[in-house]
């Protein structure tokens, strides 16, 4: 390209200075030196340094282009990049709205990585926390059974079970991060079938009585349904969702407070929300909710054996079915939480 290009100004040029010379030689023997010649010779002169200055300036132009095509598209296309900017002519919009679009999408991206930047550091100092406690908890019991407490019938029997309940801990732990870590990548597969969700309510129900019953909260469905509730969605983990979502309104709840399940068929889905009279959530948390180990309450969470990772479980299982989940919540009056369900 760059050899064909300085060939057609040095002959572009070769013919401007011969029809120069030429001129030069009519007008210094004046010949035929007439208004219409003089006319004729401008226009072709003109022409002539006009597509010496394009082609020149067009040279010019690819030259500094093509690094800037290089820069964007990654510099192992460089032969293609160039071959396809002389043949399609680019444009200078053409190339400044390229640029732009190259612009826009790196800056998109970079905030991108700097905000997943943000959450792998909170991410890793959470997951620290949450192990540090039980395994200085293990630690502080082992060391107290070495110095002489094995030997004390009054605390050996206690600090073992207690040692025990911080490892199921940090068993619960590992086990809902590997759960999040398959459905994210999607290698926890759904399982589709066809049930019916009020018999799901009442096994979570049955599950959860005991806990509810230590709080006087009532579980309860919002009215009495005469027919079942059909839907289409992994039962197992549905119940999960479910089970997480009453245990959450449990733990948060008031005393003698109460946890509904209501269903409504809007269409192809069903809505289905669990509400409960407890404690809310301020307005600022609920954006955040549904992250990793984020508690509004971390002293209470913990006291009840939360993980801090039911919400996102519950998250990523409706994630994979399709569906989203949304929450609205009065602090002091209670919260809501909603999802649908494709219909069976």
């Amino acid at each position: 390209m760059r050899s064909s290009g300085a060939g057609l100004v040095a002959v572009l040029s070769a013919s401007v200075a011969g029809i120069l010379a030429v001129i030069a030689v009519l007008v210094g023997n004046q010949v035929l030196f007439s208004t219409w010649f003089v006319f004729v010779v401008f226009i072709l002169v003109f022409t002539l340094i006009f597509l010496l200055v394009y082609f020149l300036l067009q040279g010019f132009i690819r030259q500094k282009i093509t690094p800037l095509y290089q820069i964007m598209h990654g510099t192992e296309r460089k032969d293609n990049i160039r071959g396809n900017v002389a043949a399609n002519r680019t444009s200078l919009g053409q190339v400044s709205q390229d640029v732009i679009n190259w612009v826009v999408s790196r800056n998109r991206e970079i905030a991108r990585l700097k905000e997943m930047e943000k959450y792998r550091r909170e991410f890793l100092g959470n997951v620290s926390h949450e192990l540090k406690t039980p395994i200085f908890n293990i630690q502080g019991y082992v060391l107290t059974l070495l110095d002489g407490g094995l030997e004390d019938p009054s605390i050996n029997r206690l600090y073992l079970e207690k040692t025990e309940k911080s490892i199921n801990r940090m068993i619960s732990i590992v086990e809902d991060l590997e759960a999040i870590a398959r459905l994210e990548s999607g290698e926890a597969e759904m399982q589709f079938e066809v049930f019916n969700f009020l018999k799901l309510v009442e096994e979570v129900f049955e599950m959860q009585e005991e806990r509810a019953k230590k709080r006087n909260i009532t579980l309860q469905l919002d009215r009495k349904y005469d027919r079942p509730v059909k839907v289409y969605a992994d039962r197992k983990r549905i119940y999960e969702v479910l089970n997480n979502l009453i245990i959450n309104s449990i733990n948060y709840g008031n005393e003698g407070g109460s946890t509904t399940v209501s269903c409504l068929d809007i269409g192809d889905t069903i809505l289905v929300e669990i509400s409960d009279t407890g404690i809310g959530i301020e307005a600022e948390h609920l954006p955040r909710i549904f992250e990793r180990f984020y508690r509004v309450d971390k002293s209470r969470s913990r006291d009840f054996g939360g993980t801090g990772l039911g919400l996102a479980i519950v998250k990523h299982i409706l994630e994979a079915h399709g569906q989203k989940i949304t929450v609205r919540s009065t602090p002091g009056k209670g919260s809501v939480f909603s999802f649908t369900l494709r219909k069976g």
